[in-house]
């Protein structure tokens, strides 16, 4: 479904329920707002742990946590603890001077993955936007290849830069932005064959290949779990060709897979990865972690204002400390396989709408017969009137992003709500 598509689609159901305009809409936000977003006709204003309450005081159960974002949920003691603390004391400072908290947090980084350096910045499209200029710096200066080829995956999502909309293989995200960035060749994801070929090509066409960009598991693709084989063989391709492997763990990383990174499910390591939305809880942060092999930038080669500062990095570092601290990793793995076995047996008793259920830990997609009538936003939609709230991942899967504190009460009384949705249809 197109963007257009689904702000219609979004649009006719909120008309259809509130009429031609939504409650929660104000003068001030549709005038002056860009219309980027097809919202939801609610407003959300506090939350608990894993529930929230609208403007009218109506309580939900959130399975989206700002889209795989909000890692303890609202209102963590630890984060008000790390907040309130920092913002007392030094919240912004220029990256031409140390920040130690930034070190500090670098440092749990670097202890708890493959990498031994990280670059601090903002957002998960600015980690993978970092991550692609050392890949072509990379191409440039050791690999001497004068135009570098990166390949991606179809139905990717990298981002919403220029340089990361052209990574992402999904042309709905591409349109009307055109010229793209050049460098960029797209396969089947979990296809090898197809990868091999590609790699083939682009050599018989003087097209070196420089870097292999994909994530773990796709998220907004679909929730579709990388496979184990085909990483294993990327990655000794990658050995083999001097090819560097970057791991988009945006979404996936941060113990949302059941480890603490996407790439540990995988039995690989990449050269780079990317990391933001959990990382800092909420706060946002994101960081570009790479292997020393591949540590080439030098002062004036990237930067940030905003990266690295220590309002961020202290609560990033506190997010860090808890997961650990709590031992969520357990929780997530437990929580995960309760909510994937209940989405099953609901997919037993809806045989007509349910294809499958998939995922990893607390990323999981329940998919949509392409034969069904029904769409996600609409059971989102239902769901949402039963007090839960879901996210698409597409026109045809729902996607299940709890924060990683869920606990099994409220795993089961989600999946009571869902499917009491779908018996409404």
């Amino acid at each position: 479904m197109s963007p257009e598509a689904l702000i219609q689609s979004l649009s006719s159901i909120t008309e259809s329920v509130f009429g031609t305009s939504s409650p929660f809409s104000s003068t001030e936000f549709d005038e002056h707002v860009m219309t980027t977003y097809a919202r939801y006709p609610i407003a959300l204003e506090r939350g608990t742990g894993c529930r929230v309450w609208d403007t009218e005081g109506r309580e939900y159960l959130d399975f989206v946590a700002g889209i795989a974002t909000c890692t303890l949920g609202h209102a963590h003691p630890a984060m008000i603890q790390a907040v309130t603390e920092q913002i007392k004391t030094l919240h912004h400072v220029s990256n031409l001077y140390y920040v130690p908290v930034q070190g500090e947090l670098a440092k749990w980084l670097v202890e708890h993955s493959c990498a031994d350096h990280v670059f601090f910045c903002n957002s998960g499209a600015e980690a993978n936007e970092g991550a692609i200029k050392l890949a072509r710096k990379y191409a440039h200066t050791v690999l001497n290849i004068d135009d570098p080829v990166i390949i991606t995956a179809h139905a990717s999502f990298h981002g919403r830069t220029l340089a990361t909309i052209t990574a992402t293989g999904q042309p709905k995200y591409q349109k009307g932005f055109s010229p793209l960035m050049p460098g960029f060749y797209y396969v089947p994801y979990n296809d090898i064959n197809a990868l091999e070929t590609a790699i083939s090509e682009l050599d018989s066409r003087d097209r070196r290949v420089a870097a292999i960009l994909l994530e773990a598991l796709q998220g907004e693709g679909g929730v579709n779990p990388g496979d184990q084989a085909y990483f294993q063989r990327i990655r000794q391709l990658c050995d083999e060709k001097g090819i560097l492997l970057i791991l988009d763990e945006v979404q996936v990383g941060m113990a949302r897979s059941g480890k603490l990174w996407g790439y540990e499910n995988l039995g690989i390591e990449p050269d780079i990865f990317t990391s933001a939305k959990g990382l800092g809880g909420g706060i946002p942060i994101g960081a570009t972690l790479c292997k020393s092999s591949c540590n080439i930038f030098q002062p004036g080669d990237h930067a940030s204002t905003f990266g690295g500062n220590p309002f961020a990095c202290a609560v990033s570092l506190a997010v860090c400390q808890t997961l650990e601290r709590e031992n969520l990793l357990e929780n997530v793995h437990d929580r995960g396989e309760q909510l994937r076995a209940g989405l099953r047996a609901i997919a037993e008793k809806y045989p007509d709408h349910i294809k499958t259920v998939r995922g990893w830990g607390l990323i999981n997609g329940m998919e949509l017969h392409a034969e069904s009538p029904l769409i996600s936003s609409e059971v989102i939609k239902v769901a949402m009137d039963n007090g839960l709230l879901l996210v698409p991942a597409g026109p045809k899967v729902i996607r299940f992003v709890p924060p990683l504190i869920v606990t099994e009460a409220e795993i089961n009384w989600a999946l009571d709500a869902v499917e009491r949705s779908l018996a409404s249809f």
